[in-house]
Formats: structure tokens, sequence, C-alpha cells
């Protein structure tokens, strides 16, 4: 028998004794010993290693358990070979014995009380009032502060008993949380963007194939003329590039961002290339630039323009459009390196032509504008060289090559691992029309049917089947473009229907020509309200004078209406052929 609360090692009893005793249920066992045994499903993998290790230490002394001697030569055994003392080894047995269950042998859960002194709540205090602020305060100056505020009498005079700046900067070091540090002090923002962990595994993780375009612009570093050499600053460079093989699918380089500059990129990504670089008098082979169609998936980030309805309604043509969280550069790296390197291609060759170099912001820098020389038109021309060697020289030597891309011997180029990849099953790409993708570009209105046309900005439309629409009215969603507003078009049932302008006198004109117009219209009409109104004045006073000069006839004779009136016709007849007028 073993003594279940002594613990002591077991030993041989009469059964006599035995009778006297009164039985115990397990239950009763756990709370009369105030023990608590965890199931062995429940424990840490390091609790379980440390439950089983234990066990196989006492495993070979329990066969022997009855036998005093044998057991103790085994646990004397033990104790040798495993550097432990004898009476660890008994409390092992002891405390399986008790409760026959090997989860009791696993290590007490120590609880950690983390009990903060007085100085320590006051250091803490001034940490969070003074430290982890936006004002950015040294620690010494949080410690003098904590001093004043907490250390000093009712004078201002420090205590005697106060903690020492080395306590307070170890209470520092010891219970310092850089995420909080990052956060309180640069911003939730600045954290975001520049020290948060990158833990994503990039593009690989949503794009196993192509299919994935990845949209973003960038200033380009440069100063640029017009052609009579006057600066016009620096231009706008919007691309789309290929999230799986890195390929450039399209660009755009103009003074114009946001909307403007998307419709542009996304007509010049279902161009032809050839014909594109042939335009800049560069000749290139279909191989090299193999893209005429809209990657199905668009990744951009909050930028006002990604986030437009105007751009949203490509999804019209099937494309799915992601916006990824705001401050998450890494998710859309490809792209974000391709503006590094194609910029790092120009600006070494550059130098002295405008190109900025890094100490363009810093006081006393040199005026990188006086340098400029280069005009858009020659700008394209490089910017066009910089992206074909991108795609069709450039190296990636880390890229994931599948067994089957090594046996093709795929080359580690962009335009090579993009024309594999159109051949693989699940390459996402969109056929579109250029003038279907124009259509679905153009910015949209409500527009009103009314008896005289379709109502649209202020214009009025026509087409001879909508009879029945313009006597019944009724507000539509119309596309039309600023730049001409000949015609507009009726978005019905996903169709495009095509309205001619009424009002001739505006064709061919932009809207802003035709507001520019409206306006100087009405000033012209505004101007000559007061000479109408006093006009108007005049004549009444005219017509009153002549009516109240000529002689009122107190009664009218009704008689004879028809030879009155022939008589008067003689009167006043003229002949024509005499000229001039009959005076009275």
């Amino acid at each position: 028998m073993i003594h279940c609360t002594k613990k002591s090692m077991p030993k041989w009893i009469s059964k006599i004794e035995l009778e006297t005793y009164n039985h115990c249920t397990e239950e009763e066992l756990l709370i009369e010993t105030n023990v608590q045994i965890p199931e062995i499903e429940q424990l840490s993998p390091m609790d379980k290693k440390f439950v089983h290790e234990h066990y196989t230490l006492i495993a070979s002394v329990l066969p022997f358990i009855g036998d005093e001697k044998q057991r103790c030569f085994i646990i004397d055994t033990i104790s040798k070979e495993k550097n432990i003392s004898k009476q660890t080894i008994r409390n092992y047995i002891c405390l399986y014995l008790v409760y026959q269950n090997i989860s009791i042998l696993a290590p007490k859960q120590k609880i950690k009380v983390n009990q903060l002194t007085k100085d320590e709540k006051n250091m803490r205090w001034a940490l969070n009032k003074f430290y982890y602020t936006k004002n950015k305060n040294s620690l010494t100056t949080a410690y003098t502060f904590m001093l004043k505020e907490r250390y000093c009498d009712e004078y201002g005079i420090l205590l005697q008993e106060h903690p020492s700046i080395h306590q307070f900067k170890y209470f520092y070091r010891t219970h310092k949380n850089l995420q909080t540090y990052f956060i309180s002090r640069n911003g939730l923002k600045n954290y975001q963007r520049n020290d948060r962990p990158l833990l994503g595994d990039g593009v690989q993780e949503f794009a196993p194939n192509i299919g994935i375009g990845m949209f973003d612009s960038t200033i380009c570093d440069i100063y640029l003329v017009d052609e009579s050499g006057n600066l016009v600053g620096r231009p706008i460079l919007t691309a789309c590039v290929d999230a799986y093989s890195g390929l450039c699918c399209g660009y755009t380089l103009s003074w114009e961002g946001g909307v403007y500059s998307l419709r542009n990129l996304i007509a010049t990504i279902i161009s032809d290339k050839v014909d594109l670089c042939k335009k800049q008098g560069i000749s290139i082979t279909k191989e090299e630039w193999d893209c005429s169609e809209l990657p199905a998936v668009f990744v951009t980030d909050r930028g006002t323009e990604y986030i437009s309805g105007n751009f949203e309604q490509l999804t019209e043509l099937g494309i799915t459009i992601v916006n990824l969280p705001s401050y998450r550069p890494e998710l859309k790296g490809i792209v974000e390196k391709f503006f590094d390197l194609i910029q790092s291609y120009y600006k070494k060759n550059l130098k002295g032509k405008g190109v900025i170099e890094p100490d363009f912001q810093e006081r006393g820098s040199h005026d990188y504008r006086k340098d400029a020389c280069l005009t858009i038109r020659e700008f394209h021309k490089i910017i066009l060289y910089c992206i074909i060697y991108y795609n069709t020289q450039r190296m990636i030597p880390n890229f994931p090559y599948t067994s089957d891309m090594i046996e093709k011997n795929i080359q580690p180029y962009a335009s090579n691992i993009w024309n594999y990849g159109k051949q693989q099953i699940g390459a996402n790409l969109i056929n579109v029309n250029q003038n279907i993708l124009n259509l679905v570009l153009l910015p949209r209105t409500t527009g009103k049917f009314m008896r005289n046309g379709l109502h649209v900005n202020k214009l009025r439309y026509k087409h001879d089947s909508y009879t029945k629409e313009y006597l019944s009215g009724g507000e539509v969603t119309v596309a039309y473009n600023p730049d001409n507003a000949s015609h507009v078009w009726l978005i019905q049932n996903g169709e495009y229907v095509k309205f001619e302008l009424i009002e001739n006198r505006y064709k061919e004109k932009s809207l802003d020509e035709i507001y520019s117009m409206q306006t100087e219209q009405k000033e012209i009409i505004k101007s000559k309200i007061h000479h109408h109104l006093q006009a108007q004045i005049q004549l009444a006073e005219h017509i009153e004078t002549i009516a109240n000069s000529g002689t009122v006839n107190k009664e009218v004779n009704m008689k004879n209406i028809r030879t009155t009136r022939k008589k008067e016709k003689i009167r006043t007849h003229i002949n024509i052929s005499e000229g001039g007028l009959k005076s009275e």
C-alpha cells in the first residue's frame, strides 16, 4: 500500500488492517489532495515530452515495486545513469502510484505574478504620457517630467527618495514594445508603410500564371522642356506589369495623371506593340512583345483614379479589380520594382540633362531644372527602349522555374516567360475590341428624355427610334466623350446606342469649349439686361404720350362700318410706282 497524502514509498501491510479503512473514490481523492490532473491531449508538445520522458524514467522500477531490495537497486542505478537524485525518482514513483495516470507527471504551470512597485507604476505612467507620443521626447526628458509631476513636494522641491535615471532606462528596456514605440511616436500610417513586418510571400501567393496585371504610376526623376526650350516639368509614367512573368504589358507617358492616363494605358495594352514601336522608329518582332490582350485581374492601390466609377466600368468586360489595402507596397512589388529599374536604366546615362539626384530637395543643392534639355517626344523614345530592354534582355535569375520550363529551356527573360505562360492552362487574358474598350472607358452621366430630345450635359441629342421615350420622358444612363460632344451613347441592356447632337453650332467641340461659349453668351446677355429694361420703360412712355394726346370721342358711330372702311382705304392708298409715303 502507499499513503496517498504523505506520498511515502509503498510498503507491505496485513490485509486485516485494510478492513477498517473507508472506501474513497478517485474524485474524492483529487478533492482531498487538491490536485487537478490534465488530459494528456491538452498538454503542450513540450509538456507531453516531459511526461513521457519521466514515465520512461520510472517504468523499469514499477515491475519490482513490491521487492524493496530490487527496487532500491534499480533506483540507485537510474540515479547514477541519469544524474538525478534518488529522492526525485521516488517522488515521481509515488505520484504515479497514487493517481495511476501519467499526466500527473506533467510540470506544474507557473503563474507569473507581475506586481509593479509604486516607482515602476510611476515610470510606466511617465513613459506613456511623455515618451510614447508624437512629440518624440527623449528618455531623459520623460524622466525629468516624471520627477516634476510625481516626486516633488508642493513647493516644487525634489524629494530625497526617487528613482534614478538608470532605473528609469532599465525599466524602459525591460518593458519596451517596439510596435507601441513606432506607432505612438511616428503614427500608424508611417508604421504600416515603413516599419511593419513584411511577412507575405509576394505575388506568388496569387499569381500562379499570367493574367494578373499590376497598375501604378510614378513621377519620373527628370525635368523636360517643350519644343521652344521652355521648362515644362516632370512627366508621369503609368504602367501595367504582369505579376507572374514581370512583363510590362503597356505604359503611357504624359503630363496628365488620373483617369486620363489610365484610359490611354489600357488602350496601349491591347494595341499591336510592333506598330507602337514602329511609330517611334524602333523595330521589334512580335515574339519580343506579344501582348495585345487585357489581364483578367487588375491589382491596384487605393489611388483615387483606381477606385473611381470610371475605372470600375471595366468589370463589364469580365475583368476583376482588386484594390489593395493602404500602405502595402510589397503586395505589388513587381510594378514598384519596374519603376526602379526603368529609372535606373536612363538616369545613369542622362546625368546633367535634367535628371534629379537624391539631394535635389536638400538645402543649397543644385537646381536640376536648369539642366533640362529633352522634350517629351525624345524622352518617350528613351523610355520605350528601356521597356524593351526590361522585357527582352533583363535577367530574372530568381524566377521559380518548374520542371516543364527547365525541360523546354525557357530563357530567364520576361518576354520568354510570358510567351510560355500564354500556352499554359490557366492563362487568364481577355481579348477586347478597341471600339468596345473606348466606349466602356467613357465617363457616364444621367440623361433625361424630354419632348425636344435627350438632354445630356445641358445639350440636346436625337435618335429616330426613340419617339416613345421623347413623349413619355424618363432618366437613362449615358456615356459621353468630354473631348467631342457631337455624340453620346445610350447604355441599354449592355449595348451602346449612338445619339447625334441637335445643336449644330456645338458639333466637334469639347464640353469645355461649349461651356465657355455658353458662359460668354450669358455674360453678353447679362450686360444688356439694364439696357433692355430701360428700353421697355421708354417704349411704355412713348405709347402713353401718344395715347393721351389723341382726340377722345365720347360716342363712337357704329353704323356703316363697311362704307367708312372703304373711304379710309382710298384715303390712305399709296401709288407704288410713284414711290414715297403718302403724307397725312
